[in-house]
């Protein structure tokens, strides 16, 4: 028998948990706003609560946004089940993309915000959190699918 796009499934289910599992290790191991260098000026774990989406984009919206995360989500399921089979760029960036938004969806319904902490100070970029990171990396690989397919021979031929 065989599973259709299962590296989608994989990486969606993979990402997922690592993401719960991380936010899950930060509450019970800081404070809000507790921030931990683990090199010092460069990159910290700092305990945020993000109420809107990515640089805090939307805050005050967490309604708007939750449902949001939820039709992407299903789409991708959706999409993966009755979709056609993927190349597995494909199956890995929109698996990745569906374990982010999913993650980041749970955080939403359950406690109304996202919990975020993972912090480059360098150059003080917004803290974030694994769902993001798994959504930039979804779209890497299918940024990377897209310009890997071959054009179609029948694009290129003079009329």
């Amino acid at each position: 028998m065989s599973f259709k796009n299962r590296f989608f499934w994989i990486a969606a289910l993979f990402m997922l948990v690592l993401d719960q599992l991380s936010k899950f290790w930060v509450q019970q191991n800081f404070t809000l706003k507790q921030t931990q260098a683990l090199i010092t000026g460069v990159f910290h774990f700092t305990y945020v609560h993000n109420y809107g989406a990515a640089w805090s984009l939307f805050s005050g919206h967490v309604s708007w946004l939750r449902w949001l995360s939820l039709i992407v989500s299903l789409g991708l399921i959706a999409f993966a089940i009755f979709g056609p089979t993927l190349n597995r760029w494909e199956q890995l960036g929109y698996g990745f993309i569906l374990g982010g938004a999913v993650g980041n969806g749970i955080d939403r319904f359950m406690l109304g915000y996202v919990i975020d902490f993972l912090h480059f100070k360098l150059i003080d970029f917004p803290v974030f959190n694994i769902a993001d990171v798994s959504i930039n990396i979804g779209l890497a690989c299918l940024l990377i699918s897209y310009f890997q397919q071959k054009p179609n021979s029948s694009q290129h031929k003079l009329r």
